[in-house]
């Protein structure tokens, strides 16, 4: 069984508190959700002949509700205890600038992956093999997850993630909060774990 984890968020710049009271609920749902469907998946296979169809519907479900627990994880935990500076000579930040020419350019390809229209996510994944980041456009929480990549980073784009302080239309403002947020030693941390 998974548990919802706890996230230490102070009061964050340009994120209300009702904000993410709403949006840690919704991560609790993905957490519930997922473990419902363990159990149902579990119950199915007793009889997997019988239940095939559904076993299997149950199970591309399932993808949907982990990714959005998991992508969930990765989205408040770049915030936890609150902004802090771009280190400039970080290992991430030094890799991201030979990648993408500067630090700014990264983030304005980052930005604007995040200001494309849809529900969805924004990722930053490292590949080892090829030893290359790529910004992505991840749909729902599963559809264009980059297979075995490790995330770096992951901006919710549902509207949930920013309903209750910026209306559709002020998508960029709410960018520019997160951003405000991260917490650069956790994303370091990431990129060092790869």
């Amino acid at each position: 069984m998974y548990e919802a984890k706890k996230f230490n968020l102070p009061e964050l710049k340009g994120l209300s508190q009702k904000q993410l009271e709403v949006h840690l609920g919704l991560y609790a749902g993905y957490v519930k959700f997922l473990n419902t469907l363990e159990q149902v998946i579990v119950d199915l296979k007793k009889d997997a002949e019988k239940n095939a169809y559904v076993l299997g519907e149950v199970q591309r479900r399932k993808g949907f509700e982990f990714d959005g627990m998991r992508m969930h994880e990765y989205y408040f935990g770049s915030m936890e205890n609150g902004g802090s500076a771009v280190e400039p000579n970080g290992e991430l930040t030094k890799a991201l600038e030979k990648q993408y020419g500067s630090f700014d350019n990264w983030t304005a390809e980052f930005k604007a992956t995040g200001m494309m229209r849809g529900i969805g996510w924004a990722i930053l994944y490292y590949d080892p093999m090829g030893k290359q980041f790529h910004n992505a456009w991840v749909t729902d929480h599963e559809l264009g997850q980059l297979a075995g990549l490790p995330i770096i980073l992951a901006m919710d784009m549902w509207e949930h993630a920013f309903m209750v302080d910026y209306v559709p239309a002020e998508k960029k403002n709410y960018i520019e909060a997160f951003f405000s947020n991260l917490n650069w030693e956790i994303l370091e941390e990431h990129f060092k774990a790869v």
